[in-house]
């Protein structure tokens, strides 16, 4: 089969910065505060008149003009998200709206922080069984809509934000650019983050995700270099969710990624669910702190308890 490869990403952020400094004259916190446990120094926050599929078309515009590619040649969107706020028409239809795409295959999924990875490994293998030949996928999510203002130990970890990338076939013969996927749960935490109720809220049980992650998420993130057939130390770049500094850095260094390039892109666009890896990502790529052809591992986690992580090559 021909695998697939990422040509170019985008992304994109509400003007609107929030700061530490801000939060503290909402709720009972203060810059030390945040700082100290999550890293966080700033995030974007989109105003009512931005809702996510805008968000979302602006990061996808961004990558198709980097690929050099026009919205009439995409066959399938795919788009990670967990906040949007109507079922029907879905995230990736308005996205084609906005567009101007002409008929491609619209299809959403909600697997929150690890939505991207999800959908990364979807279009590879859409492209990898003939359903698709190029693919647009996008991590966008509007968190400031589903969090509890009135919270200090949440609020202070969202913000709002879209990347994107565009996915095509591999020439014949050429070495495929999106390595295998290794994605999986844990059922029996998914109460640990959550997005429920009447207005939706945002609630996590912070130490349980953290103990998971300090603890498994090493263990899965090499057994995805070695789906790849790298070891950990060959990688240029990690890009893992950005939840947490505190869990980003001790992680990267527990994966042997001794030679990467960290994201640490949590501590000024906060938490932003399935935009934080492309959105991490498009920016490592646009700073030019990883080059084409590097390898990159790409690791999401969080709702559900879901986790999904590849290595890829950058564009």
């Amino acid at each position: 089969m021909i695998g697939s490869r990422i040509v170019a990403v985008g992304h994109y952020q509400p003007a609107r910065v929030l700061t530490n400094e801000d939060l503290a004259g909402m709720v009972d916190t203060s810059d030390e505060w945040i700082t100290s446990r999550v890293g966080i120094r700033t995030r974007h926050i989109a105003g009512p008149d931005e809702p996510v599929d805008e968000l979302a078309a602006h990061a996808a515009a961004k990558a198709l003009a980097a690929a050099g590619r026009t919205p009439a040649e995409i066959d399938l969107v795919l788009v990670a998200t967990s906040t949007a706020i109507d079922r029907s028409p879905n995230m990736a239809a308005r996205v084609a709206a906005r567009l101007g795409m002409p008929g491609p295959a619209v299809m959403d999924l909600n697997v929150v922080c690890a939505g991207f990875t999800h959908a990364l490994a979807t279009a590879d293998h859409a492209v990898r069984a003939g359903g698709a030949s190029r693919v647009l996928v996008v991590g966008a999510d509007k968190m400031s809509d589903v969090a509890d203002w009135t919270d200090r130990t949440t609020c202070v970890l969202v913000g709002d934000g879209a990347g994107a990338a565009v996915v095509e076939a591999c020439a014949p013969g050429a070495e495929a650019g999106i390595g295998p996927v290794l994605w999986g749960s844990v059922p029996e935490m998914g109460h640990a983050v959550r997005i429920e109720g009447t207005p939706p809220r945002f609630a996590q049980e912070g130490q349980s995700v953290y103990r998971w992650a300090a603890t498994q998420l090493p263990v899965v993130a090499r057994q995805a270099c070695e789906k790849a057939g790298l070891a950990p130390e060959d990688l240029a770049g990690v890009v893992l969710h950005q939840a947490n500094l505190r869990i980003i850095e001790p992680l990267a260094r527990r994966i042997g990624a001794v030679n990467a390039v960290v994201a640490r892109d949590v501590t000024e666009s906060g938490n932003t669910s399935a935009a934080s890896i492309p959105l991490a990502f498009s920016k490592l790529v646009e700073q030019g702190a990883v080059t084409a052809g590097d390898p990159v591992l790409l690791f999401g986690f969080g709702g559900n308890l879901s986790y999904a992580g590849q290595v890829v090559r950058c564009p």
